[in-house]
This record gives structure tokens, sequence and C-alpha cells, in this order.
């Protein structure tokens, strides 16, 4: 990943991996079958693995809709910069700042139109980049405040970002989405696969389409440690606050590579501040610093001491 530009989603969420896909991808040994990602979230580890070969999976089905909506071209650059156009026009001029109009767009997605074009309207324009939906499988995140959120630059932006994952998306059946539960997509994975895992952080109150429970995170350690593909799980390991139990509780059998990161949105203010990413792997790591890898500490310079008698 030195040097690589790194591939941007169009669909924005709390949490991303948008910044240690660096970290994350430098650790990923070579891959002779598939790329198998239990938990696509907004997909930004996949499209930048450089696979050719992927199953990529999430209990989200708008995230699952919207891709396989990209792969078979009914999602494009030219009519996503339409649609944002047109909304972001009714945006601005909608009444109470913009908030009218997108409850109208909030209302018409959840009443079960569940346009893919309106998903990415509600993901870019909710507040704080949060992705959250209730019980009842409806969207539920306020309006972001920003009556002129889609302006030119920023549809551009998102257009631009929905191209590049175009470019990388492989048609079925190299790259395969399904709308399942991870219990269903692991045992997929060969040896000659490779496995990304970025489950809802227990205890860490992040939003996600379903919730995460520790007998969910009891089932994904059970189905990793039989797998015969190597993976990498990404979670939490502590923030200034406490510790992640589920590390001591499971995922010390395996290796753990650590490294410092700043969230930058979150609901919680516990959520803004650093907390410690762990990359769990089931192979070889001792070639890797067991924490902050990656990082580059740009080397002091050394102060020239000036004798007082100058």
């Amino acid at each position: 990943m030195k040097n690589k530009k790194i591939i941007i989603p169009p669909i924005k969420s709390q949490g991303i991996k948008t910044k240690l896909v660096p970290w994350i991808m430098d650790l990923v040994p070579d891959i002779k079958g598939y790329w198998v990602e239990p938990f696509l979230g907004t997909g930004v580890v996949a499209f930048n693995s450089g696979c050719k070969k992927a199953i990529l999976n999430d209990t989200n089905p708008h995230i699952i809709k919207f891709y396989k909506g990209v792969q078979n071209k009914e999602i494009t650059a030219p009519l996503m910069r339409k649609y944002l156009e047109q909304e972001g026009k009714l945006l601005s001029k909608a009444e109470n700042e913009g908030y009218e109009h997108y409850l109208k767009v909030r209302t018409r997605f959840n009443s079960g139109a569940y346009s893919s074009y309106d998903f990415i309207f509600l993901s870019r324009a909710g507040f704080n980049g949060m992705m959250r939906f209730g019980k009842k499988g409806n969207w539920n995140i306020p309006f972001c405040k920003k009556p002129d959120r889609f302006a030119q630059a920023y549809v551009t932006k998102i257009t631009n970002q929905l191209s590049a994952v175009a470019q990388v998306i492989q048609p079925e059946p190299d790259w395969t989405f399904y709308n399942q539960s991870f219990s269903e997509i692991i045992p997929l994975a060969t040896e000659d696969d490779f496995i990304y895992c970025d489950p809802p952080y227990y205890g860490r109150y992040v939003d996600y389409y379903n919730g995460w429970t520790q007998e969910e995170e009891e089932q994904l350690f059970n189905l990793l440690s039989q797998t015969k593909a190597k993976f990498i799980l990404s979670t939490w390991h502590h923030n200034d606050w406490r510790e992640n139990e589920m590390i001591t509780k499971y995922w010390n059998k395996f290796n753990i590579v650590t490294k410092d990161h700043f969230y930058h949105n979150g609901g919680k203010i516990e959520n803004r501040r650093t907390v410690v990413e762990a990359l769990v792997c089931n192979f070889d790591v001792a070639n890797f610093s067991i924490h902050n890898h990656g990082i580059k500490i740009k080397p002091t310079e050394k102060q020239i001491s000036i004798p007082f008698d100058i």
C-alpha cells in the first residue's frame, strides 16, 4: 500500500477504516484464493485489497443492494450526479434549513422504497457521518443541519468515489455479494482464501444494522478458530477508560498487533477519544512491531546548545 492512493467508497459510516487500510493491508499475506469479508460495511478494505475474486457479505441489505447495483451497472456516476444535484437543490430551498426535505427523503426511504440513491443521500446528509437503523430496519439518523450539503464540489467528490469503486468491483461470479449472517459466510473459506473480519465492536456503542452481542462474539471466535483460511480480525483493544474484555476472553489465543487511532465522529464523547485498535491474526506476525506498526515517527532535530559567554 506504499504511496498507493486509497479508494474511498461513496457510503459514509462511523468507524470507517479508511485511515487504517495501509496498516491492515501491510499485514495481509499472499492470497491464492478469495478475499472473504463477512462484515463488508462501507467496503473500504475490500476495495483496496487488490483481489480479483471476493466473497462479500453484510447483514445490512441496503449496503449489499447498493454495491450489487454498481456491479450490474444499474447505479452509475452520471445517474448519481443527476440525482444528487436534483435532491441537493430541493434540500437547499426546503423549510427549517433543509430539514423538511431531509425528512421527506428519509420517510420515502423508510416507507419501503429503499432506493439506493436515497440511501446515499441519507448516508451523506445524516448527522455526524453515522449510520443507524431502528429495530424495524428504518433509517433513524437526524439531519446534519447543512442545507447546502450537496454543493457541486461535494457531488463531484461522491460521484468520483462511485466511479472509483465501479472500476474495482468485478462482475459475478468473481465478486459475489451476500446478505446473510456471518456464520453462513466464514465456513465457505478454504485454506487458499483469506478472511478479513470487521464486526461491530462489542461494548463500543458503534451503530450498526442489527447490533452485536457477546454470544455473537463467541460464535465468531469459534468459527475463526476452526477455519483453515488465514484471517485478520479488526477490533478495539482498549481506550482511556477500559479494556476490551473480549480480548482476554477470546482473542489472546491468536497473535495481536495494535495501533493508536483517533475516531473523529461518534454519538458519545467516549467514541471521540483515542482508542487502541487491534488486528487479531492466526498467522505469524513476528516481522511486525507489536504496537503502532506502520507509524513512521519523524526524528526530532537535535537542539544546538549555545554557550552563555558568546
